[in-house]
This record gives C-alpha cells, sequence and structure tokens, in this order.
C-alpha cells in the first residue's frame, strides 16, 4: 500500500511515444493531431477551463508534465457538455480521460456567496459566462463515459478534491455524496496530483487494469463494504479516536464502588479502563472508518464529528487512510501525497510552455490569464490553516519552494518571450507572499505532527520564520536586466512578517505599488479564533512597521485591509465593534467578502452543523453563532460599507434593536447619520415602502442623487 518513500517524478523510464517530441501547443482539434503525426491521444485531459499553456493553468502543467514522459496528451477545454459527441473530439484516449472542472470550483465559479448566478468567467475567453455546467466533474465524467463505455475515467482538480468525501453543499444546501459515486469515476486524484498523475499513467501503459490500481497516494476509490488492502490492514471507527457524545463531568478515575454509586446517583458515569490492544497498531497499515454518508446527511454533530477527523488526518507524515461508506459501497481514501522536492518543482516549472493561450482563441482576453501573465508561482502550500480558505486540504500544510535558479530564470523567460512585458513583474508568491522555505525545525517533529496550524493561536516555536531566502530572491529579481520592478500581489502572512522587520523593510522599500492588501479578515476575538486568524494587535504591529519603512523610504503608501462578513462565530455585536474599528481608522471599504461555505473547509462545517471541528465535538457542544438567513447576512456586509447611504436604513433599525441609537447622528462619535440622502436606501424595505408612496414624486436624477450623498458623506464623516 502507499509508501512514504516516493519515487522522483522524472525518474520513469519514458513512454515509447517520447518519438513524437514536444507539441507546440498541446492539441485541441484532429488538424493539430494529424499535423503531430498522432493517431491517438494516450491522455485526454478535459477541463471547464479555456486553455493557457502555462503553469498556473492545472491542464497545462498536469498535460505538459505527462508529456515529459513520453505520453501523447490531448485538451478538450470548455466542451458543449448538452450531449457527448464533443468528448469524441479527439478520438478515445489510449489510458484515460483526465476530468476537471478548471482551476476553481464549478459551483464558486458560477455562483456569488448570496448564490446568485456572476456576469462573467475569469478563466474563459472575454469573459463569456455559462461556459461550464454546474458540479462540472460528475457532468464531463458522466459525458466522456457515454462517448466511450468502457473508457478509463479520472477525476481530479480542486472540484473533485474538495468534494471526496461525503461534503456539505451550500448552492443546494444539503449535505451531498462523494463525487466518486456521482461521477461513477474509476480513480480520484486529490490534491496536487503530480505523482499519483505520472504513476498511474506509466502502471497503465505497462497493461495494469485500473481497478487494481489501489495503492497510490493522492487517490481515492470506491471498493466493497469493508474491503482491506491484506490481510495485515486494520480498521478502526473514527469513533474511537475522537469519540463524539455526551459531555460529562470527570469522574472517579479509580472507579470505586462508594464513589460510583455516588456518581450513579447523580448520573455521571464512572471511566472505564479499556484493555490495552494486544498489538500496537500500524498507522501505515490502518484505515480511519468515518461515519457514513447515510449518517452525516442528518446528523450535524457527526459531520462535524467526520470533518473534525479528516482534518486530523492531513498530515502526509502519519496520515491514516480513510473509509466513508456510501450505501453498500466505500469510499477508500488513501493517504495525502508526499510534497514534491525543490528539483521535482524546479523541473515541474521548467517544461517548455508557451506562457500564453491556444492560438485558436484569437484577440480574446482571458481574464485570469491576464492576471497572472507576468506573475511567478515560488512555492506552494500554506500552513496558515484559516478555516473559511481551503488551500490547506487541497495543498497541503508543507511547503514546497522552488530554486532560487528556477525562479530567476521564468523572470528571464517572461522577459524574452511573453508578449506585451513591459518591464513589470505582477507578483512573486504563491498561496502566501512570505511562506517561501519556511518550515518545520525537525522533520521528525513535522511527520508526526498533528496541528491543524503552524502559526495559531501563536506561531509554534518549532517552525523556522526565516525570511532571508526571500529577501534574497527580492533583491537577485530586482537586479535582472530588463526588470523595473518587481510587485507582490500575493496574500502576506503579517504575523510571520513582523518576525523578520527586515522583511518588511525590504518589502516596503521596493515591492508595494503605493498599496498593500493584507487580510486581518476582523477585529473580534471570537470571530478570529474561528477563523484560526491572529488578534488584531499583529496587524497593529505590522502597520506599524509598514508606515515607519515607508516614512524612511520616503513613500506615501497605505494598507488596504480585507474582512470577512458573516463567518461562523460572528455575531452582530462583532459586526458592530468591526464597524467602529473601520470608523475610527478612517478605513472606507469599496469591496467586502461575505462568507462563502466551500465543500470541505472547517467553517463550512460550523455553518452546517453549528459546532465547532476545532475542539472535540460532543452532543452537548455549545452551538456556534451562523449567520444563514439573508437579512443578517446583509447586516453583516452592511456594517463593512457603514458608509453606503444605501444600507443606513438597515443600520439605524439595528441599531436600535441592539440599543445601540446613541450611534445614529450627524457628528463624528456616531455611526450613521440620521437623514437619509433622496433616492438612497431605496434597497431597504423602509425606503421601498416610501418609493411607493401616493405622493407622485419622481426620483431625483442620479446627478443630483449623487451631490447629496457626498453632502451626505461629508457631514457623517
Amino acid at each position: 500500500m502507499p509508501s512514504n518513500v516516493p519515487k522522483s517524478i522524472f525518474s520513469y523510464r519514458k513512454y515509447w511515444a517520447k518519438r513524437f517530441g514536444t507539441a507546440p501547443f498541446l492539441p485541441m482539434s484532429r488538424t493539430e493531431m494529424d499535423a503531430l503525426g498522432w493517431d491517438s491521444c494516450d491522455v485526454i485531459i478535459v477541463s471547464g477551463d479555456a486553455y493557457v499553456d502555462h503553469p498556473s493553468f492545472a491542464m497545462a502543467l498536469i498535460g505538459r508534465l505527462l508529456e515529459a514522459q513520453g505520453f501523447r496528451v490531448g485538451i478538450i477545454a470548455q466542451p458543449d457538455w448538452h450531449s457527448a459527441e464533443p468528448f469524441r473530439t479527439l478520438g478515445k484516449p489510449n489510458l484515460f480521460f483526465g476530468v476537471s472542472a478548471g482551476n476553481m470550483d464549478s459551483m464558486v465559479n458560477r455562483y456569488t456567496s448570496d448564490r446568485k448566478i456572476r456576469s462573467d468567467d475569469a478563466y474563459t475567453p472575454n469573459g463569456e459566462p455559462n461556459k461550464r455546467p454546474d458540479r462540472a466533474v460528475v457532468v464531463y465524467a458522466q459525458r466522456c463515459r457515454e462517448a466511450y463505455p468502457d473508457v478509463n475515467v479520472v477525476i481530479g482538480s480542486i472540484e473533485a478534491s474538495l468534494r471526496r468525501i461525503a461534503h456539505y453543499d451550500y448552492w443546494s444546501d444539503k449535505v451531498r455524496r462523494s463525487v466518486l459515486p456521482d461521477s461513477k469515476a474509476d480513480l480520484l486524484i486529490f490534491g496536487n496530483a503530480e505523482r499519483a498523475i505520472v504513476a498511474l499513467a506509466h502502471r497503465l501503459a505497462a497493461g495494469e487494469p485500473i481497478d487494481r490500481i489501489r495503492d497510490l497516494r493522492g487517490t481515492g476509490f470506491m471498493a466493497p463494504h469493508g474491503w482491506l488492502p491484506g490481510g495485515d490492514w486494520d480498521e478502526i471507527d473514527s469513533t474511537d479516536v475522537d469519540a463524539p457524545g455526551p459531555l460529562i463531568r470527570h469522574a472517579n478515575p479509580y472507579g470505586d464502588e462508594q464513589a460510583e454509586n455516588h456518581q450513579a446517583a447523580a448520573g455521571v458515569q464512572p471511566v472505564r479502563f479499556q484493555p490495552i490492544a494486544a498489538r500496537k497498531l500500524d498507522r501505515a497499515r490502518t484505515a480511519v472508518r468515518l461515519p457514513s454518508y447515510e449518517q452525516v446527511k442528518d446528523d450535524p454533530v457527526l459531520y462535524a464529528h467526520a470533518s473534525r477527523t479528516f482534518h486530523l488526518e492531513s498530515n502526509p507524515g502519519n496520515a491514516r487512510a480513510l473509509i466513508q461508506a456510501h450505501g453498500e459501497r466505500d469510499v477508500w481514501l488513501n493517504p495525502p501525497p508526499i510534497p514534491l522536492s525543490t528539483p521535482e518543482m524546479d523541473g515541474v516549472f521548467g517544461l517548455p510552455y508557451q506562457r500564453r493561450p491556444h492560438p485558436s482563441y484569437g484577440d480574446a482576453k482571458i481574464p485570469a490569464y491576464e492576471m497572472i501573465r507576468f506573475s511567478i508561482n515560488i512555492m506552494r502550500g500554506c500552513f496558515g490553516g484559516c478555516t473559511f480558505c481551503s488551500i490547506t486540504e487541497h495543498e497541503g500544510r508543507i511547503i514546497q519552494s522552488r530554486s532560487e535558479e528556477s525562479i530567476l530564470q521564468e523572470i528571464e523567460d517572461i522577459r524574452d518571450k511573453t508578449p506585451g512585458f513591459t518591464g513589470v513583474i505582477s507578483d512573486l508568491g504563491g498561496p502566501t507572499a512570505n511562506m517561501y522555505r519556511i518550515a518545520c525545525k525537525d522533520k521528525r517533529i513535522e511527520t508526526s505532527c498533528r496541528r491543524l496550524s503552524c502559526v495559531f493561536p501563536d506561531v509554534c516555536e518549532n517552525l523556522n520564520t526565516d525570511h532571508a531566502p526571500l529577501i534574497q530572491i527580492y533583491r537577485k529579481a530586482r537586479a535582472i536586466k530588463g526588470v523595473k520592478r518587481i510587485l507582490i500581489g500575493s496574500g502576506l502572512r503579517y504575523d510571520l512578517a513582523v518576525r523578520s522587520p527586515e522583511y518588511i523593510k525590504e518589502l516596503v522599500t521596493h515591492h508595494v505599488g503605493g498599496y498593500l492588501k493584507i487580510a486581518p479578515e476582523h477585529t473580534e476575538d471570537g470571530p478570529l479564533a474561528h477563523m484560526m486568524k491572529p488578534g488584531i494587535g499583529t496587524y497593529d504591529k505590522f502597520k506599524q512597521l509598514f508606515d515607519k519603512f515607508s516614512k524612511e523610504a520616503g513613500k506615501e503608501q497605505y494598507l488596504i485591509p480585507y474582512f470577512i462578513a458573516a463567518h461562523p462565530g460572528t455575531t452582530d455585536q462583532d459586526m458592530l465593534a468591526l464597524a467602529l474599528w473601520l470608523k475610527r481608522n478612517d478605513f472606507r471599504l469599496d469591496q467586502v467578502q461575505t462568507f462563502l461555505p466551500t465543500p470541505m473547509a472547517i467553517a463550512t462545517a460550523m455553518y452546517h452543523s453549528e459546532r465547532n471541528p476545532l475542539k472535540k465535538v460532543g452532543r452537548g457542544s455549545p452551538l456556534v453563532d451562523t449567520v444563514r438567513g439573508g437579512r443578517q447576512r446583509k447586516l453583516h456586509k452592511a456594517f463593512l460599507r457603514y458608509h453606503d447611504p444605501e444600507n443606513w436604513p438597515l443600520l439605524r433599525e439595528t441599531l436600535k434593536q441592539m440599543g445601540r441609537a446613541d450611534l445614529i447622528g450627524n457628528g463624528k462619535k456616531h455611526l450613521v447619520p440620521s437623514f437619509q440622502p433622496a433616492g438612497t436606501g431605496l434597497r431597504h424595505k423602509e425606503s421601498s415602502a416610501r418609493k411607493a408612496s401616493p405622493d407622485g414624486r419622481m426620483p431625483k436624477s442620479p446627478p443630483q442623487r449623487r451631490k447629496e450623498t457626498k453632502v451626505a458623506l461629508r457631514r457623517s464623516k
């Protein structure tokens, strides 16, 4: 079964089709295949995104990696899913269809946090919407099977990864099954797929049936109920690992008869010592059975327990296989993949990408490509563990970094090969800006650790927070001929940055373009604890250093903070406190983020179950404040935009209900004014009723309305 000693992804003997060489672009048509001399494809990747031959796009990265192994790889990008015919465009693949929803979960891509359909799609030419179906992995996989009933179907990408077990689906407001039985795929690859996809392709090419490939880390499959790989394997129940149930007072640990009688009268069960197992279980050959889909879909406590167990089994150094029954069969998940080494990362990012969209798109602009065209991914993974984010569930907590030489070479490639380059690199980063080469000080500790975050509630004492390698890359990148400026666009982990004032000075002096985005997310301890984010005091420390070094550099620069509305664990009082903090600090946010429950995130488990999986979950566990109703979600968002006249009627009404009418008025100490500019606040029922009044007055013209609004805003400051 899965090994902890990985084989290098570039050590395999190349497949015979290597003789065809490297394709200018991976083919999307039979005409392109003919030009390459191909009679068929070995692997066909189906994706919900447009094909951009760039390592930031998963289909290109996986496709070029398989090409480097000698396989012929074709691309079917954004096919019409209403019939199977578009899935026959390139013929039947010799090895498998690789199905992906794209770089985003298709539901997140298509719908807002208010469940409204988005008006554009950043991964489609010209941002055109509706080019992919809901739950694209399931739909595409079914169409592949319809096109060729006997074909191997392998699903992957972040959508498959985050839906690999029973999960709460925000858009249907119910717990859905794993994507495996719904898609009827032969295999699911989760997380970063390089190791599994390369090993799978070579084993299939050698004639091994896909239904016998059961030992690849980072893969999931359907198995008969109770199936185990061999006689030396053990199965344990998740309730034995982290038992959910009623919370009871501590009983007398000695269990004497008199104490037991007294406790029994009080309704307390004494502790019973369990006999020591005859043999110690081998974690590498132990599978943990989660509560079944049928159980978690109807029981919020068991759902929260399953989520907690799942996340505790996420470190590739000690994670056990997971099993979850779906009807009469089991979803079996092998442990997560072993992270790539630096040479492997260099190899993946050094493949012959064209770094631009496929020529078939002509002059069409693909917004996601335009955003990353001059950016460089220097690492992957995140040990932050923010509960609302799914990066850790997908990429893992262990940071995988590229070498300095590889990064600098890519900068030169952008300079020399990317059309439109003006000398500005828009980002050197990844999931975070400043986790490059940061890791646990001791590999033994790293492989045995079961913490969900290395930086919460405080930065772990075993974490090496040295920013020197990153500072050195910044300096060498700036020195490359033809490079005028290096900007940092990835999210900055400021609780790490304050450990290295030298890094902040380097960043502020050379790499901030006037504004730096930063994400404290909230100011109050309650919401922050449920997010696993540092206290606002850490933000204050960072801001002091940011302002100090900006002044020393003679630059006028500003922090742009990001906050989340309606996150689990947030009360109306918390949002009011945040709004008052924003006003005291003179922040007027243009864009705000309302919490979106994405599959498998810990915060999503909080949202659905109203329990906190960061702690042991029991029947008597305290409930988590959860913002579910549309009005309350709008209210929390309105607190973040307290300065918008459209929100004033709702805020005034709420402040009165909260007993804080003292915050309504026209002075600096007030949150919202007592007057309403004409023609504003129409989204609120108070203003809507006024609009419907029989006086027959017409709303004022937009210029007049804007003028009155500006006057009102000045008065309210």
